[in-house]
């Protein structure tokens, strides 16, 4: 059967160490429910792009199909997710007149002054793939989160845009139609992690997702219930096994083997009289390996990539106005230790976020690790009009075209 089930999706995680794909429609409570999930390990892309898209094409087709035997239907297209150190991004903000003062602000309108807002300058080797509402201003009076209905004869919006390199983009969409899989949408991979593992009031009283996953570490800010900063640091869980690797002369399988089954993100003193068997390279193929010496390895590169997050907060000027702190997620962030430690060494609140708003399967992917694929699934459903609205076969874009579907996103990311 294809997927002609109204507001069904699937969502495609395309990671450096692992390809996710998730199938999912609206549940009766209104939450996501997955109908089906594959997974197939990564191939092809070094530090969250892709460098061989043969490589890439065939690891999206495994986990496809892996999927559509567990959902049972077939699928025709999908929101792709998007991650790498060529993503920027700036807020921007654009003003209209309103023609009538007598008449009320309109849809029209809003999407007017959204596209005002959008209107920036960048080399033709980048591209816009978000263009989200950080709030209005009517007649300059304070911030409102929807201005329809109100009476003005100025609008002003601001909105956060994220660009990403062309190749990249062209890439990533190559590869998975190569797969046999059509691209409905391009989603940034911390705005989808954001989603499903943030809570309202982390939103409203300032927050910053960091997902920490096999080779990038993505940061998304959240300021006053709307996304306020989004970056991506070149650094990950792959440097932690790099680390390991190195020092202890160990095959990289072994290491990533030692990292995530023994290691921590600090050294302690109980772990003195503690060693790990593993393989080595040379004459003896296993060798002993005190537990306080790997925990020494894996805290100096995991206090290196708290560090970096938190000068980029502070670069962006919102270390000191997180309220709520940090959420760490992704693979890497299940290090035991790692939100302990990044705690002590920014003084503010963490805490380990996984996925939630969702039903079936969480046996499977109810863990951090998962949390962008099951959010690329949750952001997109969020985007879609009601199921009775919803597109039929190949999850073809809402009808309205762009800028309404990015007032639906920005209505349900702004806070009431």
């Amino acid at each position: 059967m294809s997927m002609r089930r109204r507001s069904t999706i699937a969502a495609i995680d395309v990671g450096s160490t692992k390809v996710a794909v998730i199938v999912g429609d609206i549940g009766e409570q209104g939450d996501t429910r997955i109908l089906g999930f594959g997974v197939a390990p990564a191939s092809g892309l070094s530090r969250g792009v892709i460098d061989n898209i043969q490589s890439a094409r065939d690891a999206v087709a495994v986990a496809v199909e892996k999927a559509e035997q567990s959902c049972g239907m077939r699928i025709l297209s999908a929101v792709v997710g998007l991650s790498g150190s060529h993503i920027q991004s700036q807020n921007n903000r654009g003003s209209i007149a309103v023609p009538d003062r007598s008449r009320p602000i309109s849809l029209d309108d809003r999407a007017r002054v959204l596209e005002a807002a959008s209107q920036i300058s960048i080399p033709t080797n980048r591209q816009v793939i978000h263009v989200l509402p950080r709030g209005y201003w009517v007649e300059g009076t304070d911030q409102v989160s929807d201005p329809v209905g109100m009476y003005g004869g100025r609008l002003d919006a601001e909105t956060h845009i994220i660009t990403a390199a062309v190749s990249a983009v062209l890439n990533l969409t190559k590869c998975v139609e190569g797969a046999g899989v059509q691209v409905d949408d391009i989603i940034l991979e911390s705005l989808a992690s954001a989603t499903s593992v943030v809570r309202e009031q982390e939103r409203l009283q300032g927050v910053a997702v960091v997902d920490i996953g096999g080779a990038t570490t993505s940061v998304a800010v959240f300021d006053e219930g709307t996304i306020a900063h989004t970056a991506c640091l070149p650094i990950a869980g792959s440097h932690l096994t790099h680390d390991l690797a190195r020092v202890l002369r160990c095959p990289w399988e072994s290491a990533e083997t030692v990292k995530c089954h023994y290691g921590a993100a600090y050294a302690d003193p109980s772990m003195n009289n503690e060693t790990v068997e593993i393989q080595a390279f040379g004459t003896q193929t296993q060798k002993a390996v005190p537990l306080m010496h790997i925990c020494e390895i894996l805290q100096a590169r995991s206090e290196e990539i708290i560090e970096m997050v938190g000068l980029e907060l502070k670069r962006a000027g919102y270390l000191d106005k997180l309220a709520a702190g940090l959420v760490l997620t992704g693979g890497t962030a299940q290090l035991r230790g790692l939100p302990e430690v990044a705690e002590a060494r920014l003084d503010i609140p963490v805490r380990l976020g996984r996925p939630h708003g969702y039903s079936g399967m969480t046996d499977l992917i109810g863990t951090p690790a998962y949390a962008t694929s099951i959010g690329l699934a949750e952001y997109a459903l969020l985007g879609r009009e009601r199921p009775a609205e919803a597109p039929s076969p190949g999850f073809q874009v809402p009808a309205g075209g762009f800028f309404r579907r990015l007032a639906a996103v920005g209505r349900a990311l702004m806070p009431e």
